[in-house]
């Protein structure tokens, strides 16, 4: 399953080194539009401090840390990979995030109210990975290729899978905010999860495919030199009716402490039309992280 979903991002990744970053650059001219950070951002690097080929590669890590002790004992930790590469009219991303959760909880099987152990209460990891191709001199106008790969051990399914292509457009831009939206046909494959319950009684996981309308739209906000507001939403609607359509939205505000490091506070709302009746359709999720960009 990993394999078919990943080979072709992987492909695009080595070929074209796709790539996204939270480093902070300065805009270009006003009138010269820039493609690729239809997910997460829309900055842009200055002729001064790209090298003499005019490639452009950063990167950026992220973590955040949280362990409570006393009447609840629960440690949870979040962390990701960033990358971008520009060079020429290519404009790539790839992106890791992973975040872990775990509570302590006693064991109700014993007698011993000391009896208490770590459990995993909340764990996922995601891979995306898009490219896009400039068409106009502009800059305004760029045909992309993206892919997503998610496991969220307690979200109903074993993964969830997508891929897309499409034609996208920066709709708006000045020195203090920008907008951009694509929009593409694509196919989604979600695995549905198995408790060891249900594998007793013989029953197997399904994998669900579909074709999807994938469209996405990202709003940059400059509120001044060290204060950055973005606001991502994400549609991937399944075609079929009855089929799992997924939205997205995600809004953060990054505060630049020095030249390399960044706090980012983070709020993402997800959310599956078909699920099993014992999960929710609605997930939300509230992190707080520094960022180090090299």
């Amino acid at each position: 399953m990993f394999s078919r979903f990943i080979l072709l991002p992987l492909f695009a990744f080595y070929c074209t080194v796709p790539v996204i970053s939270y480093a902070q650059a300065q805009p270009e001219e006003s009138n010269s539009a820039d493609a690729s950070d239809i997910l997460f951002s829309l900055e842009k690097a200055d002729d001064s401090q790209q090298p003499s080929s005019g490639t452009l590669f950063t990167a950026s890590a992220q973590l955040g840390f949280l362990y409570l002790t006393g009447n609840t004992r629960s440690a949870d930790i979040k962390t990701g990979l960033d990358l971008r590469f520009e060079r020429g009219l290519w404009r790539s991303f790839f992106v890791f995030d992973l975040l872990v959760k775990k509570t302590e909880i006693e064991n109700e099987m014993s007698t011993n109210k000391e009896n208490k152990n770590f459990e995993t209460t909340d764990q996922k990891w995601s891979i995306s990975s898009q490219t896009n191709y400039t068409l106009d001199a502009a800059r305004q106008n760029y045909i992309y290729g993206s892919v997503f790969y998610e496991e969220n051990r307690f979200s109903g399914f074993d993964s969830q899978a997508s891929i897309s292509t499409g034609w996208g457009r920066r709709w708006f831009e000045s020195k203090e905010a920008s907008f951009d939206a694509d929009i593409g046909p694509g196919f989604k494959r979600d695995v549905t999860q198995v408790t060891p319950e249900e594998m007793a009684d013989g029953k197997t996981s399904q994998t669900q495919d579909t074709f999807i309308l994938q469209a996405q739209a990202l709003y940059i906000r400059h509120i001044n030199e060290h204060i950055e507001f973005k606001q991502l939403f994400v549609v991937k609607h399944a075609i079929e009716v009855g089929q799992n359509s997924i939205y997205k939205a995600e809004s953060s505000i990054t505060s630049k402490l020095i030249d390399s490091l960044q706090l980012k506070v983070n709020f993402i709302i997800d959310y599956n039309s078909k699920v099993d009746d014992d999960k929710a359709n609605l997930n939300t999720e509230t992190s707080v992280v520094l960022i180090y960009s090299f």
